[in-house]
């Protein structure tokens, strides 16, 4: 009899973990869905709710700091039991993870940082990706000018990306083998915006430019229009996220590396933590959490997820993973590199 109250007893706290589950709301705040890549992360996230048994609400602040602020009132209002935000602006998003936290609601910062203790730093090792972009760059042109095309200045990942490109670079820049002769941030990470900065780099510069040096597939795409209306396609660019428009141009030639975050990972991971938190688990509880100090000298809870740089070496391993496909991956190309030729 015994035996069986225990086997009872763990019955009803299982199904009673269960219905906790399935009443769970995870609420995910974006600050827009300008990139192609945040669709894969959405879906992501998704799947992974799906399967805790968690509800999905999300937002989208429309590349608004003001609007982002309402939208995550609206996601506590809907019943939100823990959020996910891609934060617009890492401080002007600070007054929504009090508003979460007033009201018990566990944060989850979503590959950008919110430099606030209170919210859980999930992301890929950002510092890393920029020195992945630097290094096939500077493979590719061991020596001229260089443009640095940077993120957004609100976005610190801009920063964290262009201080590990410059970690790789000061050797060759202090041998006076390379010369970095503009560099430009790019509002709200917009191509328009990158064309715009390079167009107008390539006229003060005269066109005398070797390499570019971009912060993600979108400032690249925008860089890559720029050279191509000179004549100039083919140049040295780097890039991130796996976007399928920069793998593309990996295989025609035109863009050198992307350094491959695979969103998929990503999102699954924050689906996972965010069903966690809203369970009451302690932030580092979380597996894989490290302590982190924020380049403001707060220390955070995080997990970093690890990038791959993709170029036209190893261009097979996005299709191998089925994140492209051969022919979306190949089109345009003749004798290009594998899988491509």
């Amino acid at each position: 009899m015994y035996k069986t109250l225990l086997a009872a007893a763990a019955m009803s706290v299982g199904m009673a973990a269960i219905a906790v589950a399935d009443d769970l709301v995870v609420g995910v705040s974006w600050s827009n869905f300008q990139e192609e890549r945040w669709k894969t992360d959405e879906g992501a996230i998704k799947a992974a709710l799906d399967a805790a048994g968690a509800k999905y609400i999300s937002t989208d602040a429309q590349s608004s700091s003001s609007k982002q602020l309402s939208d995550v009132e609206a996601l506590i209002s809907q019943g939100a039991d823990a959020l996910i935000i891609l934060a617009q602006d890492s401080q002007a998003i600070i007054p929504a993870v009090q508003s979460a936290t007033d009201n018990g609601i566990p944060v989850l910062g979503y590959d950008r940082l919110i430099d606030d203790p209170r919210a859980y730093y999930l992301t890929f090792d950002n510092v890393e990706v920029g020195r992945m972009q630097a290094r096939a760059v500077l493979e590719a042109a061991p020596k001229g000018n260089y443009v640095m095309i940077k993120g957004s200045p609100t976005d610190p990942n801009a920063d964290f990306l262009r201080g590990g490109q410059q970690e790789v670079l000061q050797d060759a820049i202090d041998k006076g083998d390379i010369t970095i002769v503009a560099e430009a941030y790019t509002d709200q990470w917009l191509p328009s915006n990158a064309q715009r900065n390079m167009e107008q780099i390539l006229t003060a510069q005269n066109n005398a430019v070797d390499a570019v040096v971009a912060s993600n597939d979108g400032t690249a795409g925008g860089a890559v229009a720029a050279l191509a209306a000179q004549g100039m396609q083919g140049i040295p660019v780097s890039g991130q996220d796996g976007d399928k428009a920069a793998l593309n141009r990996i295989a025609l030639g035109t863009q050198t590396v992307s350094v491959w975050k695979d969103a998929r990972e990503l999102g699954k991971n924050a689906g996972e933590i965010a069903v966690e938190l809203a369970g009451g688990t302690a932030m580092a509880d979380i597996p894989g959490t490290v302590k982190w100090t924020s380049p403001s000298g707060k220390e955070l809870f995080a997990k970093f997820l690890t990038p791959i740089p993709v170029t036209k070496d190893n261009l097979s391993v996005v299709v191998d993973a089925g994140w492209i496909s051969k022919d979306e991956l190949c089109q345009g190309v003749t004798n290009g590199p594998a899988p491509c030729n």
